[in-house]
């Protein structure tokens, strides 16, 4: 058996990896948090954030906190449930090069 057949591609960046890591221990985290937590630019954490988004696995909530636009992001059950997956196949992964 190959033992990436189970990686999804959709995480092989470090900042869709870090991102899904961060919704996985929080129930969500609004874009300035998440930007600031991975160190990045907005454009950078945008592009990211729009395929997790178009991929299912993560929801986005938009709202205002007073008068300032306030974005939170928060993993949906599909991407916790792929993003477990993933992280199984690389913890196979590393345990079949012991």
């Amino acid at each position: 058996m190959n033992p990436i057949q189970n990686l999804n591609k959709t995480f092989d960046n470090r900042i869709r990896l870090g991102i899904m890591s961060v919704l996985m221990v929080n129930v969500s985290i609004n874009f300035n948090d998440l930007k600031e937590l991975l160190q990045i630019t907005d454009g950078n954490l945008a592009s990211h954030i729009k395929g997790l988004e178009e991929s299912g696995y993560l929801q986005v909530q938009k709202g205002f906190i007073g008068r300032k636009t306030n974005t939170t992001y928060t993993a949906t059950k599909v991407g916790e449930n792929e993003f477990k997956q993933h992280l199984a196949a690389l913890e196979k992964m590393i345990n079949a090069t012991k």
